[in-house]
């Protein structure tokens, strides 16, 4: 049974920095493809960061570019998304996901609970 756990979510300032953290069981990261994805206040989901299953990646949205950071620890099964200069336009309900195998990085099988974020001044 997958289950995914997500951590670090909270309030920033724009500029501002967070770290999330999505602890997977039930599933291997060799073998399954893994994203981040969002959900802002209104708004439907938004594929945020994904790495293939071989390692090929991170790709990025065009919002992430340059700013996210997506990273995993296959031994501990552990994503990890570096969030950097955040915007109000960040503050979303994030989540980690995996993906439907052999389907694009936006594409999901499986997602956790998420965690909120919210960037204010």
């Amino acid at each position: 049974q997958v289950q995914l756990v997500e951590s670090g979510g909270g309030r920033a300032q724009p500029g501002g920095s967070l770290t999330l953290s999505c602890a997977a069981s039930g599933v291997s990261f060799n073998d399954n493809s893994m994203s981040w994805a969002r959900q802002g206040p209104g708004k439907g989901v938004e594929w945020v960061a994904g790495i293939y299953s071989d390692g090929s990646g991170p790709h990025y949205s065009d919002s992430a570019q340059g700013r996210f950071t997506l990273s995993r620890d296959v031994a501990k099964s552990t994503l990890t998304l570096q969030m950097d200069s955040l915007t109000p336009e960040d503050t979303a309900l994030y989540f980690c996901a995996t993906v439907r195998p052999g389907g694009p990085l936006y594409e999901f099988d499986n997602w956790g609970q998420g965690t909120l974020v919210t960037v204010s001044s």
